[in-house]
Order: structure tokens, then C-alpha cells, then sequence
């Protein structure tokens, strides 16, 4: 009987402003007028289809709440941003400015902005896709006001005694007797005819509290209360339970009956993980099947947000993410991986989200990173089929995106803008007017992205990788009688069930070829894959397609190895089958 496919899926990161953006003027700090803005509508069948057919599963739909911009929605009843507190023109996603709100941005008509993210969530639900949106817990926009939420609903601050820094019942932290100041070095892109007015001063999203925040804080946010004194010695008061508590589980609530069918947590261990144990278990009680998607950086407190926070998956960027990046750049070594599984991961292997882009980190291609989309290939494929858990891509990665100039707020960093209104070119000759295909594509461009179409539809339909056990045979031939087994930059181990047995083999240098022997123990042979002592077994090449079968006896692979010549940047698994 087949296993069940429980955790494997694809995540397609999505930046909404930006997927169906056609417009190519990409002048830096350009207004919506000049640079054009992607919007819910851009995201149609034909689009839906496409990536239905890459071989994705969800769909995180990224800046999808109403936050903090320099764009005048006044005339819609939207109140202004003051300028010296929005990043960017188009405004920081996480600065959420409304979250009962869609960013109107994103809308076609916005006063029908709420019905166009409405029917987004319907068509993407025909293409049998999930759909993700980002929940900002830990932080709000300065002049966060919520102008359409529910009648009775009781906004952020409103009830807060802002005379004291701290009380359990507020939902702000304060500096009593202060005014806001601005940060030294920041300077807005347009023009500033008033000074912003705080008083008191609200402490910052990042734990700053005093009321001059560094122009390399997250300024532009207040930090929200969930009853941790911090300045008493980060004292719990969760009971009675705090009205932050209660307004966010209103808030998820609010979204899943909407469809959506998961959230991606912004800085979820900013919040203290007795929220998340409580606010999980409620928003499962509406939809069981919701998932929760924790960003976290701290490995010791993995298994904490897991376990009591109850979390379905965490971000795996400094375990994997790191590691692999190091290897790529030519500054690590695969002996990372092992110490990954081994010490990080571990026994929750399942519950870790990899991923080697999203809208955080720079892009392989970039000169900051790989500099090349394709030295970074190995690595994906490690990160895909390591052990059962969901992958993530992140928008045009596919295609080799390459920022190579400013584009507003962000400067030029390796990194797509998240601050500014803007046209990512490579993605714009897939988008290609809406027919969203290759048509405009060049032929490495059509190489890479079938490479990972390829992949997104290997990790789906091989069950020893959605389900099956890993076992590390790094350590039986790094360390073993092999001479030829290079640690440094090989790495090699098994997933299998009983229904299918695969082995992958990785070289992560650049521009060497080695020929290696791959060995298996004779008790991981005999115990983990349950394969007999004696008869002939053969190397199928699985992924990628068009490799040469590799012919075997039990012999071989238990005791003098397997040969495999393995070309630079490259990665090979093999389904091992009987004769």
C-alpha cells in the first residue's frame, strides 16, 4: 500500500505588487502612476494554470494586508501615511496598517478591493492550489487605524492607558512624556510639509523602546503588547488573557472564514510562544486543516514553537539555508549538512520549511549570492528531497532574477525590492502581456525553469521523498576505506520506504569533476532498505532525466562501492531496483 503524502508540498512565494506588474520604467522611487503596480486580477486562470502545471501546491500571497504607503488613498477614506514613517513609496508589508484591510494597491477598483482578494482566493481554490497570506503579529504601522473592521470590534490602542510603559490590558508599549523622534539619516522620497506628531512615543517593532529608534530599526513599526514586560525583567501576565491575544485570534478567524488556508508568521518568536499554543488550537477549531508557517532564527527554540507554540512547519534558514549557502559560495563544506540534520533538525525533521530564496534573502543569482542561478541547483534539490517537510521557491526564482540596480528604499542589494513600486524584467518575460509563458524566454531561461518543474514534480510523486526515512551515508564513506570520497564537497544518503529505495549523490563544486565510490552498509542494506543478501540490483536514474543506469551486485555497493563519475554543480538520484 502506497504512503500518504502528508507534508511534502510546494510553496510559491508570490509578491502580489509585483507578479503581474508590466510595466517597465523601473524608475527608482516611482509612484504607482510611473512604475505600475501587479493587482489580485493579475493573478488569473491562465497564470493560475501555469503554475498549477510548474507543479506547485500553495500559493503565499505576500502583502496582502493593508499597510503603511506613501500613496494617497484618501479619497477612498483610507487615511494618509506620514512620510517620515513609511519605507519606500509603495510601503513595507509588514508595516500592516489595517488588518481586517487588503493593500488597495492591489486592486483594480478600490473600493471592490476586499471582493478582487475574495475571488483571487475562489479562482486559485478551482486550481485545486492553497492559499498563504503573511500574519504580522509582533508589530503594527505608526498610524495604524483600522477603517473597515467589524462593527464591535474594539481597534488597537483604543483602550490603552498610555500614561504607564507597560500594563497587561494594553496593546502598546509606551515611553510616558516622550514625543516620537525620527530617526537621524532617514530621508523620505517625497516631499515632508508637516512634522509627525507621537505622544507619547510608542516603542518600535524590533524591541526598541526609547523614543528615537536607529534609522536601522524597524522605525517605521510599534511593537504590540502580548504581556511580557520587558522592562521589568520580561515578566508573564497571561492571565486574564490579554486583549492583544484576543483581538489577533478575532483576526485569524476573520481570514480563515475567508479561505484562507494558512498563514505565514512574520517574526513569530518575537511573540511568546504561550500565544501561539493558545491562538493556534482556536483558528484550528474553525478549519482543522489551516496551516501555520512560524519564521523563526533561533534553533534551540525550535522544538519549543513545535511542541507547545504548535506549530505545523519552521522556517529552516539557519540550519539548512545557511549551511547550503556557505557550500554554494564556496566557504563551507558539506559536512554542514550532517551537523544540520543531526543537531537542528533532528527528530522534527518533517515540521522544517527549506527554501534557498524568499523575499528576506538575496537572490541566488545576484553577485552577492551564487551569481550564477545554476551553481545553486545541487543545493535546491538537497533542500527539496533532505527529508519529508515542504520546500519553498519564491517568485521568477526559477528564471535566474538577477537585481543588478537600485530600486528605491532598499538600494541595490542582491534582493527584490519589497519597499517600492517596480518591474522584475526576467519575471516580465514569463508574465509575457498575461499569457504567462515562455514564449519571450531565452533558452537557459527555459532550461532552469523545466529543472525545476522537474523537481517540483519529482518531490511530489516519489514516495520514499514525501515519506520515506533518510539515513546520512556520509559518515560510512567520508570516513570509511574510500580514497576517492571527497567530504568536503560530496554528500550522499537514502530515502526509502518499503515500496521504493532511492539514493542521492551530490558534488557541490563548481568546476571539478569527480569520479567517487558510493557505498551502503551492509546492515543499513539489509535493515533500513530490507534488501536480500544476495542477487543483482541495478542504479535507475530517477532525476534528473537521462542518466545511464548503473549496474550492481549486493556485493558491490555493501563492501567495494559503486563508481559514479559526477560532474561539476551537480546532483543525481538513482531508484535502487532488482535485475
Amino acid at each position: 500500500m502506497p504512503a500518504v503524502n502528508k507534508d511534502k508540498f510546494v510553496i510559491y512565494q508570490i509578491f502580489t505588487r509585483l507578479f503581474g506588474n508590466r510595466n517597465t520604467t523601473n524608475k527608482v522611487y516611482g509612484t504607482i502612476e510611473e512604475n505600475g503596480c501587479g493587482k489580485f486580477n493579475d493573478i488569473d486562470d491562465t497564470a493560475l494554470a501555469a503554475l498549477k502545471d510548474f507543479g506547485v501546491t500553495h500559493l503565499w500571497y505576500t502583502g496582502v494586508l493593508e499597510h503603511a504607503t506613501l500613496t494617497d488613498y484618501s479619497q477612498f477614506g483610507i487615511n494618509p501615511d506620514h512620510p517620515l514613517i513609511v519605507k519606500g513609496i509603495a510601503g513595507s508589508p509588514y508595516a500592516v496598517k489595517d488588518y481586517y484591510d487588503v493593500d488597495p494597491d492591489l486592486a483594480v477598483e478600490v473600493p471592490n478591493r476586499m471582493q478582487e482578494f475574495e475571488n483571487l482566493v475562489a479562482r486559485t481554490h478551482s486550481h485545486d492550489l492553497k492559499v498563504i497570506i503573511d500574519f504580522i503579529p509582533n508589530h503594527v504601522a505608526r498610524q495604524y487605524q483600522s477603517d473597515v473592521r467589524p462593527e464591535g470590534v474594539r481597534d488597537f490602542g483604543e483602550d490603552d492607558d498610555d500614561t504607564v510603559d507597560f500594563s497587561p490590558s494594553n496593546n502598546f508599549y509606551y515611553i510616558p512624556n516622550h514625543d516620537f523622534v525620527v530617526p537621524e539619516g532617514h530621508k523620505p522620497p517625497l516631499p515632508v510639509t508637516t512634522p509627525y506628531h507621537e505622544r507619547p512615543a510608542k516603542a518600535t517593532g524590533n524591541d526598541v523602546f526609547q523614543a528615537q529608534p536607529s534609522q536601522y530599526d524597524w522605525y517605521e513599526t510599534v511593537k504590540l503588547n502580548y504581556g511580557v514586560d520587558y522592562l521589568n525583567g520580561r515578566a508573564l501576565h497571561f492571565d486574564p488573557v490579554p486583549s492583544t491575544w484576543l483581538k489577533m485570534r478575532d483576526i485569524l478567524i476573520y481570514w480563515t472564514r475567508k479561505g484562507v488556508d494558512g498563514f505565514r508568521c512574520d517574526m513569530a518568536e518575537m511573540v511568546p510562544v504561550e500565544f501561539w499554543g493558545w491562538v493556534i488550537p482556536e483558528v484550528k477549531h474553525e478549519n482543522p486543516a489551516v496551516i501555520f508557517i512560524a519564521e523563526i532564527y533561533n534553533p534551540s527554540e525550535y522544538r519549543n514553537y513545535i511542541e507547545s507554540g504548535k506549530f505545523d512547519y519552521l522556517y529552516d534558514k539557519v540550519g539548512l539555508y545557511n549551511s547550503l549557502r556557505r557550500i554554494v559560495e564556496g566557504n563551507g563544506t558539506a559536512e554542514d549538512i550532517t551537523r544540520v540534520w543531526q543537531q537542528e533538525s533532528g527528530d522534527f525533521s518533517e515540521h522544517m520549511l527549506r527554501f534557498l530564496e524568499n523575499h528576506d534573502e538575496q537572490r541566488i543569482a545576484s553577485r552577492y549570492f551564487a551569481g550564477n542561478p545554476w551553481t545553486a541547483l545541487p543545493a535546491m534539490v538537497l533542500s527539496a528531497t533532505l527529508h519529508t517537510g515542504p520546500v519553498m521557491l519564491y517568485f521568477g526564482q526559477e528564471l535566474g532574477v538577477d537585481p543588478t540596480e537600485q530600486e528605491g528604499f532598499q538600494g541595490e542589494d542582491g534582493r527584490t525590492t519589497i519597499f517600492d513600486y517596480w518591474g522584475v524584467p526576467e519575471f516580465q518575460q514569463w508574465v509575457n502581456g498575461g499569457r504567462y509563458d515562455d514564449a519571450l524566454l531565452t533558452t537557459e531561461q527555459k532550461t532552469l525553469r523545466s529543472f525545476y518543474k522537474d523537481l517540483n514534480e519529482f518531490v511530489l510523486k516519489n514516495e520514499a521523498v514525501y515519506a520515506g526515512g533518510f539515513y546520512d551515508l556520509q559518515y560510512v564513506n567520508a570516513y570509511g576505506q574510500s580514497a576517492n570520497y571527497d567530504k568536503t564537497i560530496i554528500y550522499s544518503y537514502l530515502r526509502h520506504t518499503a515500496n521504493q529505495k532511492l539514493l542521492f549523490v551530490y558534488n557541490f563544486h563548481e568546476s571539478r569533476t569527480v569520479e567517487t565510490t558510493i557505498k551502503i552498509p551492509q546492515d543499513a542494506w539489509a535493515n533500513v532498505l530490507k534488501l536480500g543478501k544476495t542477487g543483482s540490483y541495478k542504479l535507475r536514474p530517477v532525476f534528473p532525466v537521462g542518466m545511464v543506469q548503473v549496474q550492481l551486485r549486493t556485493a558491490d555497493i555493501t563492501s567495494t562501492g559503486v563508481g559514479i563519475e559526477l560532474p561539476p554543480i551537480s546532483a543525481f538520484v538513482f531508484e535502487i531496483v532488482a535485475k
